[in-house]
């Protein structure tokens, strides 16, 4: 399912909070633009925004609960277009 944070690098301080509070791996420091980003979004545990309310500059979010709805219902969609077959 795709839940992962998205940065928003203009509001980011650059403390590097995040990347020192996630266990998970999910964000590394980006040298050349000094903003942390997002390497690895698979790796984040899905429900968690743990990040985003340790953010002091509040620069990132999670899909919203309309957004996640959505996901959820294309996932559905998805599996009962592609039922396999019973023998």
């Amino acid at each position: 399912m795709p839940w992962y944070p998205t940065i928003d690098t203009d509001a980011c301080i650059g403390d590097k909070e995040c990347i020192n509070f996630c266990k998970n791996n999910v964000f590394e420091w980006d040298e050349e633009r000094n903003v942390p980003v997002v390497k690895n979004p698979f790796n984040c545990v899905v429900g968690c925004s743990a990040c985003s309310k340790i953010c002091p500059a509040e620069a990132i979010s999670f899909p919203s609960l309309s957004e996640l709805r959505e996901i959820i219902k294309k996932i559905r969609e998805s599996k009962l277009q592609f039922k396999p077959e019973v023998k």
